[in-house]
């Protein structure tokens, strides 16, 4: 068989040859570090046999003391998956009635999800982590099996473990040809033998898992349904090196202090109140102050752009959507119908603000001069998420989308395409997200059938997105399978202050709404045309954003941004006349100010200030009314010193319009 390597060069070996085989022929090196493979951009097992021409690239452990980058995410996937299998097989010798039912890996670590009578606490962590490390210690082989599909479901009736039959059903109705199992030991092997149905991949051996850390226990139920089963689930995450698990423990506990459901109701930025609802997020005065800035920020960029502001309603007629295909291809994640009392006519919460766009558009009549035609609109969209799955603003059941489609002919797609990139690239920069990286999200080549229009379309609107990239010379990931059901994407991952990656803005080429809902535009040749339509949020949501943003600033958001800039402290009581007249002027300035008038003493004042993040304090007292002057302190870099009213409005005005580019001084 012919074996393309990643720099294009190409080599034989017999069929049948494995991943550590093709590393031992390239370098003993390589065979050393290797710990998986990937084959056609599938991700395997290092010993698992290839059996015709492919594309390989062997998967390597990071090395020792070099910062995690994009490159080692297949290795964290393995190792932690490995983990995940050690940890459960740890729990079951502790807890020998433990009933298994899902464990994968994650981004961030691991977890498994299992049935116990007996709570496990973080007081049993110690003790699970000591028995994880002796199946380490064994350095047993992770082997793969497979049974024919009424063997393996034959196998698991006898076990009697209904999790692990539900997951083999949902396997057999995907697609899957056979039921693998993962034996942790040599599979003909009596002990010590320990085995899950699993579809792999995993490391050669356990003792490829160099760290691991119990981190927290959670209750979760079956499928995330609060009717169903309710699980203990514990997690972890593993490494290949103690220095990176310290350093992400570490981290850990940075992302602790910065979390964003703490922050927000300390500064009163937000709150979920469960009689609202799960996932529904209420705006406070200080929070929606701050949302209030990031739309008109975006507002006034996308005009300079030749964006058009429109505003439609939450919801739409069913058919609205069984036209644009969400209804069939999202109905799980979505609001049950509204049923009208008065007719048979269902409705729905809107789960996406592209079709009321559409309609838009078709209002009018459009000849090919008017292209390309650009619709925004800050749009709420509601997703029916698991209730085990919402956190904070991050995972939510309702949601604002900093949304836009744009309506274009095949000839200018590529152009407006890089302008939303730009546009993107710009959003993150002024926010200071320096660590971007690009996703080119893709269909799965397996599973054409769940993507919606014809199949020749697609591989042009991937082609188009892929060239456009390749132009702008920016460094970008293909992802095959993470396409939306309609059309390509690009997603921009952005890595915070303490090195969290986060899926923000997008980017997404279509084909296939125009089609569907039969829009046109008139062309050159007066005749109908099909337009091409590009969807684009670089927020992505006002929620997750505003999540990602208190917990990158910790609450310290830039003066620009900041809920209040400004606070006034008079000295004492005697010199509130002259504080109130400071306050008035920076609200004539339009600076979000307060006056802090309490009867505390001035440090006190001070401190409390600077627990509300508040970027500056002026402090006013009687030699400050004599000369018309304020005490500028800043919140991070302390007494800054005397200025005259007039020239701190000044400098504060130009820090504003800047964006923090330049601080006050003295």
């Amino acid at each position: 068989m012919l074996i393309t390597l990643p720099d294009g060069s190409q080599r034989e070996y017999p069929a049948g040859a494995t991943g550590r085989a093709i590393a031992e022929s390239i370098g003993a090196g390589l065979a050393r570090a290797a710990v998986g493979v990937k084959v056609d951009g599938e991700l395997r097992d290092l010993d698992r046999p290839i059996e015709g021409d492919a594309t390989v690239a062997i998967v390597t452990r990071p090395r020792k003391g070099t910062p995690l980058n994009e490159q080692d995410a297949d290795a964290l996937y393995l190792v932690r998956h490995s983990a995940a299998h050690v940890m459960a097989e740890a729990i079951e010798r502790l807890w020998p009635a433990t009933q298994l039912a899902y464990g994968p890996p994650l981004e961030t670590g691991f977890y498994y999800d299992f049935k116990l009578d007996k709570p496990i606490s973080s007081d049993d962590f110690e003790k699970i982590e000591a028995e994880m490390r002796k199946i380490v210690a064994e350095k047993r082989p992770f082997t793969r099996y497979e049974l024919e599909p009424i063997a393996g479901m034959e196998k698991l009736e006898v076990e009697g473990n209904k999790y692990k039959l539900d997951n083999a059903e949902r396997a057999l109705e995907g697609g899957a040809a056979a039921l693998s199992w993962y034996v942790t030991g040599e599979v003909a092997e009596q002990e010590p033998r320990w085995e899950d149905l699993c579809q792999g991949p995993h490391v050669p051996t356990t003792g490829d898992i160099g760290a691991f850390k119990i981190t927290t226990v959670a209750s979760s139920h079956w499928h995330g349904d609060v009717e169903q089963d309710r699980f203990q689930r514990v997690y972890g995450t593993a490494f290949y090196h103690a220095e990176d698990l310290e350093h992400y423990l570490q981290q850990l506990d940075e992302a602790k202090q910065r979390d964003h459901r703490v922050i927000g109701s300390k500064l009163k930025l937000f709150t979920i109140d469960e009689q609202v609802g799960q996932g529904l997020i209420l705006w406070k005065p200080a929070g929606a102050s701050v949302r209030t800035t990031l739309q008109n920020f975006l507002l006034d960029e996308l005009v300079k752009r030749g964006y058009d502001q429109v505003y439609t309603p939450h919801i739409g007629k069913i058919d609205l959507y069984e036209t644009s295909g969400h209804y069939p291809y999202y109905s799980d994640s979505q609001f049950p119908p509204i049923q009208m009392r008065d007719s048979e006519e269902q409705y729905l919460l809107r789960p996406m603000n592209c079709p009321h766009h559409i309609k838009i558009f078709a209002s009018d009549q459009h000849s090919y001069r008017d292209l390309p035609v650009r619709l925004a609109e800050f749009g709420t969209v509601y997703r029916f998420e698991q209730s085990g799955e919402l956190t904070g603003m991050t995972r939510v059941r309702g949601f604002t989308q900093d949304d836009a489609h744009i309506f274009c002919t095949a000839d200018q797609v590529a152009e407006e395409f890089r302008q939303t990139v730009e546009l993107v690239q710009f959003v993150f920069e002024t926010f200071g997200f320096e660590d971007v990286s690009i996703r080119l999200s893709l269909r799965d080549p397996k599973n054409k059938a769940k993507y919606a229009g014809d199949s020749a379309l697609w591989d042009q609107a991937e082609n188009e997105l892929r060239a456009v990239l390749q132009q702008m010379k920016v460094n970008f990931t293909e992802e095959p399978g993470e396409a939306a059901f309609y059309g390509p994407k690009v997603d921009f991952v952005v890595r915070d202050v303490i090195g969290r990656p986060w899926q923000l803005g997008t980017v997404q080429l279509d084909y296939n709404l125009p089609e569907r809902f039969g829009i046109e535009y008139t062309g050159a040749d007066n005749r109908a045309h099909r337009p091409v339509m590009i969807h684009r949020a670089p927020f992505g949501s006002m929620e997750r954003f505003m999540a990602i943003l208190i917990e990158h600033f910790a609450g310290a958001f830039p003066l620009w941004l900041a809920p209040e800039q400004v606070r006034v402290l008079p000295v004492s009581d005697k010199f509130r006349d002259y504080a109130v007249k400071v306050l008035g002027a920076l609200k004539e300035a339009k600076v979000r100010a307060t006056l802090d008038d309490s009867a505390d003493r001035v440090q006190a004042k001070i401190r409390v200030a600077q627990e509300q993040k508040v970027p500056y304090m002026l402090i006013v007292g009687g030699r400050d009314e004599s000369a018309g002057t304020v005490s500028v302190r800043d919140r991070s870099r302390g007494d800054i010193g005397a200025l005259t009213l007039s020239a701190f409005l000044q400098q504060l005005q130009r820090e504003i319009q800047t964006r923090g580019q330049h601080g006050v001084q003295a």
